[in-house]
């Protein structure tokens, strides 16, 4: 078989991409979405019951793919379980890549001119309409948790170091080349950039390397249109974002995106910018497997819920799988005895508000900043509708996590992030600390029919802790997920009938 262009041309059933609108048809697209490793089911379940759309979930972790009508482009960015988002313009199950690398590269410019761009730019075009009616109203309230979170946007909410403003490198000035293991890139050249705080959590340990390039000209000049009020249609900005896995490749992403950029240069005459740009091509390459998007968010949508962060503020995206996972039903008491920042309650009650949740901490400072994250969440509901506005379903306590203030069997579900032993805590105070929480948790929550959710990394620590409390808490679920590069697990329990022993009254 011809490998590299030829295998595009004969693609048939090779090159998947939305159908292009007939005359009067409605605009579709096909929408790639980010979600965090291991919660792919997750995501796809949240996207059949809100959109009603089917997804495939990709073999790149990290990824779905769903179908949806452009209309619903509000629908899909309220979905809570997707960090970025993007339009699909093209996507090769089995592309051929050539093994020398000018050829390989050269396929992938001739690739700029043969794809089907005309309907994704309509969707990005339209998803850029909806921004701008967003930012008029956010635009009275500056100092809105919205621009905070657009300051707090690059950091990794694994718990990467929150004093380091300056995570957007100017690669123009850092021409340094890294070529880590396992063929995948983080490369810098010059007119490339790593935008790691956001797209870090791609979850693959892989990088993103971006160019930028920008369009007026003949399939540019109407998306230039929309962004002047002079009519005049103003030459937009652009880069290309490479992210590459797979050890195959003869080419890094770096040069790819370089490539690439440059034949999107020329084929729409855009300008490349890489901090100010309006549009973010992206190349996704994992082994035989290239997707081309254009990204529909700026910034990840995990950041929606948190404006004060601690040293392991948990994604909002990661903390929705969880309490999913645990399926909670009107009426029932969700409790997190280490809620850190309040990144699980808070996402509890937005999205489960017949539920009442409680979050606590041992450490009084955590305990303040998940109480500025929520007053953050009760003014945001103010501003939306202040006739209706009403108080969120939720408490926050410093308690001692051993010893909670709860009665007993009073708790329908315990969801939690629970110390890695790395930040905070240790691993030599886990051993302790582990079987004395489960006890802890065993003893409130429901017997038959209570369950637990709890994220660890210390997965060796944690098994040998359940094994001790087996008489109450069985294993039913394991989601093993990618926390900040870490690789941790989700630990789904279920109590059992078993009576747990009763700790001293505090009534």
């Amino acid at each position: 078989r011809q490998p590299g262009m030829a295998e595009a041309e004969a693609a048939g059933d090779a090159a998947l991409g939305p159908a292009p609108a007939q005359e009067g048809a409605e605009l579709a697209a096909v929408i790639g979405a980010t979600v965090p490793t291991g919660f792919e089911q997750t995501a796809a379940e949240e996207v059949q019951e809100k959109l009603g759309s089917a997804s495939r979930i990709s073999r790149d972790r990290g990824k779905i793919y769903f179908e949806v009508p452009a209309r619903s482009l509000p629908q899909v960015h309220r979905l809570r379980s997707v960090d970025n988002l993007f339009v699909v313009v093209q996507e090769f199950k089995d592309y051929q890549f050539k093994e020398n690398k000018e050829d390989a590269l050269k396929d992938l410019e001739d690739l700029v001119k043969k794809l089907p761009w005309t309907d994704p730019l309509k969707v990005w075009e339209l998803n850029n309409s909806l921004k701008k009616k967003k930012t008029k109203r956010r635009k009275h309230n500056l100092q809105s948790p919205a621009s905070r979170e657009k300051l707090n946007d690059g950091r990794e909410e694994g718990g990467a170091d929150q004093n380091n403003s300056n995570d957007q490198e100017d690669c123009a000035q850092n021409p340094v080349a890294v070529e880590p293991t396992g063929g995948q890139d983080t490369e810098k050249p010059q007119g490339v950039t790593s935008r790691n705080g956001v797209e870090e959590e791609e979850d693959n340990e892989q990088s993103d390397v971006k160019v930028e390039v920008h369009a007026s000209s003949e399939s540019g000049t109407k998306a230039g249109d929309s962004q002047t009020g002079e009519g005049e249609a103003k030459v937009l900005r652009f880069r290309v974002t490479c992210n590459r896995a797979g050890d195959k490749h003869s080419f890094t992403s770096n040069e790819a995106a370089r490539d690439f950029g440059g034949a999107v240069q020329e084929h729409f005459q855009w300008k490349a910018d890489m901090t100010n740009f309006d549009v973010e091509v992206l190349l996704n390459i994992h082994n035989n497997e290239v997707v081309v998007g254009i990204a529909l968010t700026e910034e990840s949508l995990h950041r929606r819920n948190i404006t004060h962060f601690g040293p392991t503020t948990l994604r909002s995206t990661l903390a929705y799988g969880m309490l999913r996972l645990c399926d909670p039903q009107p009426t029932d008491i969700i409790v997190d005895p280490m809620c850190g920042t309040g990144a699980i309650p808070i996402e509890g009650a937005a999205e489960w508000p017949y539920c009442y949740h409680i979050a606590g901490d041992n450490s009084p400072q955590a305990v303040k900043r998940a109480a500025n994250n929520i007053c953050s969440l009760l003014r945001r509901n103010e501003s939306k509708d202040s006739s209706t506005a009403l108080g969120v379903p939720l408490d926050i306590i410093q308690w001692d996590i051993c010893n909670l203030p709860l009665r007993t069997g009073s708790v329908d579900i315990v969801v939690t992030d629970m110390p890695f032993g790395k930040r905070i805590g240790s691993k030599k105070k886990n051993w302790d600390l582990y079987p004395a929480c489960l006890m802890e948790m065993g003893r409130i929550c429901t017997p038959g029919t209570g369950r637990a959710v709890l994220l660890t990394q210390d997965k060796k620590c944690f098994a040998k802790a359940l094994s001790r409390v087996g008489h109450i808490w069985r294993r039913a679920q394991t989601v093993w997920v990618n926390v900040g590069g870490l690789h941790a697990a989700v630990y789904l329990l279920r109590r059992t009938w078993e009576r747990a022993e009763e700790r001293r009254s505090f009534w």
